[in-house]
């Protein structure tokens, strides 16, 4: 089954590469040229994953991921725009992205992205095997077996807890990609209240502590968002 799409560009000749390149990807593409005709079209037709410029007329792609989210919380969205501040990355993802792609865009790194996106979805775990039992990672020069609550890097291995083993998986298995504050909580402690929220970040310091020995991995605190597992080249 084709992955449906729908791209809302106001760009119309970028709008009409992008959305004769991903059909040619084999992704089912509906192209909206402002934010309005996105929600219009949005009623009537059950997309798989949203494409959004950030900066368009009548209501804009920050607008218009809170509004579909309302309506489809777990909807997948990826936001295309020239905006690259820190600030606007951060607004971004409290908006509900599932990721932030800055033009000029790159093809090929686009449809990689929306894949990576697709593959962490209902869509994705529906039409891919395998992927969902996956329980040993390579984090920089770590490896991590998940099931049996090992970190390891060379000869030395720390020894996880359940709940830490779980929540490093979580952001393994979305590794590059933002995992809400919210998300974490609701798996892993069922609540959303100050204990929890203490909590949660000390198990992020936990994690940090242990894989401090690779300089090019950090878990970054994305303000009121959530966090990201990063390993640099």
């Amino acid at each position: 089954m084709q992955p449906k799409i729908l791209l809302a560009e106001d760009d119309e000749a970028l709008g009409f590469l992008l959305g004769e390149f991903l059909t040619s990807r084999d992704f089912e593409v509906v192209w909206a040229k402002n934010g309005v005709e996105a929600l219009r079209l949005f009623k009537d037709w059950p997309c798989d994953l949203c494409l959004l410029d950030v900066m368009m007329p009548a209501l804009d792609g920050f607008t218009v991921a809170e509004l579909l989210r309302n309506r489809r919380p777990d909807l997948p969205i990826v936001f295309l725009t020239a905006k690259s501040l820190h600030a606007d990355v951060a607004r971004g993802f409290k908006a509900g992205a599932d990721d932030y792609i800055k033009k000029p865009v790159n093809e090929e790194e686009l449809v990689v992205r929306i894949q990576a996106v697709l593959k962490r979805t209902a869509f994705g775990s529906s039409n891919q095997t395998g992927d969902e039992n996956r329980r040993v990672f390579q984090i920089g020069k770590y490896i991590f077996d998940s099931e049996k609550l090992r970190l390891q890097i060379g000869e030395e291995v720390v020894h996880l807890t359940e709940k830490e083993a779980k929540l490093l998986k979580m952001l393994c298995e979305n590794a590059g990609q933002l995992v809400s504050r919210e998300r974490v909580l609701d798996k892993m402690w069922g609540r959303n209240d100050f204990l929890a929220r203490k909590s949660m970040d000390v198990f992020i310091s936990r994690l940090r502590k242990y894989l401090v020995k690779d300089e090019r991995i950090r878990i970054v605190n994305v303000h009121s968002s959530g966090f990201v597992l990063e390993v640099a080249p």
